[in-house]
């Protein structure tokens, strides 16, 4: 049996707060999305486009909250 780690909230946040978005702890992923696009579109975070993709390639991973939030806000502002 395989035992898979699936990408929640907290990783996602985690992988944003290393690319330095500043996102407080407990925040869901729209709420961290929604930072990462903030911070993006006003000094730009270098590494977020690498990271979405990514995530996505990685679906089959992500607890659907996180790609919802990935395919809300992330994608449409970095294609």
């Amino acid at each position: 049996m395989m035992i898979v780690d699936l990408i929640d909230g907290d990783d996602f946040r985690m992988r944003l707060v290393a690319l330095g978005v500043h996102i407080p702890e407990g925040a869901g992923p729209d709420t961290c999305a929604r930072m990462a696009l903030c911070k993006h579109r006003g000094e730009g975070v270098e590494g977020l486009k690498e990271l979405v993709d990514e995530l996505v390639r990685r679906s089959d991973i992500l607890l659907p909250s996180v790609r919802q939030a990935i395919d809300h806000y992330l994608l449409p502002a970095l294609n």
